[in-house]
Formats: structure tokens, C-alpha cells, sequence
């Protein structure tokens, strides 16, 4: 019952050529990645930002596929923009104060993929994260934001190379 078992397991998984735990469909082709730094064009400028997002999505990449990071026109390549970074007040009490507010961060990102045209894309990434309004956001607005920045890289790592 091993055996069977075994050899089931060995072909299911030797079938699945671009297959990988992490989800990831990548073809045996592609080889490296490269992220370029994604400029904060947003009105609120938040100084760290830039290269925390784009870390990020470098570091996501290293961890979950076996790609090469290169410094240029990888493989795959990502290059974009932080389009948004706004804290805006939600939940209204009647006494029209705010109860909660909410960060949201948004980028903008293009992908190219060189061996499949068809996975290329031109997207906007869009999070938040509520808060208590009495919170005092100098203290948390550094957690928050890197809370946004990984929902953020997930969904681009999902959209680029997860194919459920």
C-alpha cells in the first residue's frame, strides 16, 4: 500500500512540471526576477515607504520561488509606483467626530513576464488597514504600514505567478 501510495505521490508531482508548495506556477524557463524601486508618488509622502514596499517584494520573491534576484530585466520583471498613502476618517459618530480612520496605501504596478506575454499586466494594488481614531498614529503608523505592504506584495506575488 506504500508502494502504490509512493508512486502515486512521484507521479502526481513529477506531472505538476511548474508546480511548487508555495502555489506558485512558474515555467522551468524563467530563472531570475528583478523588482525596480517603486517611487512614492502619492501626496502624502511617508519617507520610509519607498523601500520598505519594495524590500518587501524582493524578499517575497527570494523566500518563495527559487529565482535569481538580478538587478535589471529579469525574467520577470516588476516596476511601478505608490500611487496613494491616505489617512481619512471613517465610522462617524453623531457628534461628527470619527471613531475609526483608515490607511490605505495604494501602487501601481507593471509586470512582464518574457517567456508568456499573456501573464504581462498594468495593475492598481489597493489596502487598508482601520484604526481606533484616539490611536495616536505616530505611534503605529510604521506597523501599519508594513501590515498593508505585505497584503499588498502577496496580491502581486498571487497575480504573477499564482494561477488558481
Amino acid at each position: 500500500m506504500k508502494k502504490i501510495l509512493y508512486i502515486s505521490l512521484i507521479t502526481i508531482f513529477s506531472s505538476c512540471g511548474f508546480y511548487s508548495f508555495t502555489g506558485a506556477s512558474i515555467s522551468p524557463d524563467v530563472k531570475t526576477f528583478s523588482v525596480d524601486y517603486f517611487n512614492n508618488k502619492a501626496t502624502t509622502v511617508n519617507a520610509s515607504l519607498s523601500s520598505v514596499f519594495t524590500e518587501m517584494l524582493k524578499e517575497h520573491f527570494t523566500r518563495q520561488t527559487s529565482l535569481e534576484q538580478i538587478e535589471n530585466d529579469g525574467d520577470l520583471s516588476f516596476e511601478g509606483e505608490i500611487t496613494s498613502y491616505s489617512i481619512k476618517p471613517i465610522a462617524i459618530q453623531a457628534n461628527e467626530t470619527a471613531r475609526q480612520n483608515r490607511l490605505t496605501i495604494k501602487v501601481k504596478v507593471k509586470f512582464v513576464n518574457k517567456f508568456n506575454k499573456n501573464l504581462n499586466f498594468n495593475s492598481t494594488f489597493s489596502r487598508y488597514k482601520d484604526f481606533p481614531a484616539d490611536e495616536d498614529l505616530s505611534q503605529v503608523e510604521e506597523t501599519y504600514m508594513e501590515e498593508i505592504c505585505t497584503e499588498l506584495v502577496e496580491d502581486i506575488f498571487n497575480k504573477s505567478v499564482v494561477s488558481w
